[in-house]
């Protein structure tokens, strides 16, 4: 990689962990498919699932005790059972059609995040087992696992304080299921010291900013930012063909 092209890498690390201190999750979402344009798509889903992981379990760290055991279990265990099935996808697919899979699962989340689509059977036990499968495998397919936790929570009627928390800790799970099942990220030494330096910009600036921003305005942005995102990785794909 280049030098500009580690300071894309940065700046994408950078904007990830930004949106994710903002609104509880959304790194994934808006890093992902920049990433996967420019380290591929393995490398960019294996670094989204570290980092993600990682401030996850910083953030879990304040509110740990609202965590609710009975519906995490479910969620997880259903995400650890589909984890092996997404880094299979990843490792089988030509990168053109893995472009296109990782932009439209991306695309169609973000569609029905925005929409806050209501279905009765993701409100229950099944639900979060439901809801954990998809996140699974989206998450190890294509480090994009948080929308259906979030469709989840929404049809289970969840607030935001009980939401975020919750959200840690499954993002914590998932991310440790998906990087034993992927691997870690090739990068070289000085690009892991910008990934991190980026991951702790990025905190500091989210969490200036949350108690600054309406939180509808600061998930609408995460959430259009990651609908562009989903969409140029299709594109990209479909180019590519």
């Amino acid at each position: 990689m280049t030098v500009t092209a580690d300071v894309l890498l940065a700046g994408i690390v950078l904007l990830g962990s930004c949106v994710q201190w903002l609104t509880g999750m959304g790194f994934a979402l808006v890093a992902v498919p920049a990433l996967i344009l420019l380290l591929g798509p393995a490398q960019g889903v294996v670094l989204a699932n570290c980092a993600a992981g990682v401030i996850c379990l910083v953030g879990l760290a304040g509110g740990w005790r609202l965590v609710r055991p009975r519906a995490m279990v479910p969620l997880c265990a259903a995400a650890a059972c589909t984890v092996p099935a997404g880094t299979w996808v990843t490792r089988r697919l030509p990168q053109p059609w893995l472009l296109l899979v990782m932009g439209g699962l991306v695309t169609v989340a973000v569609l029905l995040v925005l929409r806050g689509a209501r279905v009765a059977a993701l409100r229950d036990t099944r639900g979060a087992v439901f809801a954990g499968a998809a996140g699974g495998f989206m998450n190890s397919a294509a480090g994009v696992g948080g929308p259906p936790f979030s469709l989840y929570a929404v049809n289970a009627g969840w607030t935001v304080r009980e939401f975020v928390p919750n959200a840690m800790f499954y993002g914590v799970i998932v991310n440790a299921f998906s990087v034993a099942s992927n691997g870690v990220p090739g990068l070289r030494g000085p690009q892991w010291v910008l990934v991190i330096a980026a991951m702790g910009a990025g905190g500091l600036t989210g969490r200036w900013l949350a108690s600054r921003t309406p939180e509808k305005r600061a998930r609408l942005i995460v959430l259009l930012l990651a609908l562009a995102g989903g969409i140029t990785a299709v594109g990209k794909g479909l180019w590519a063909l």
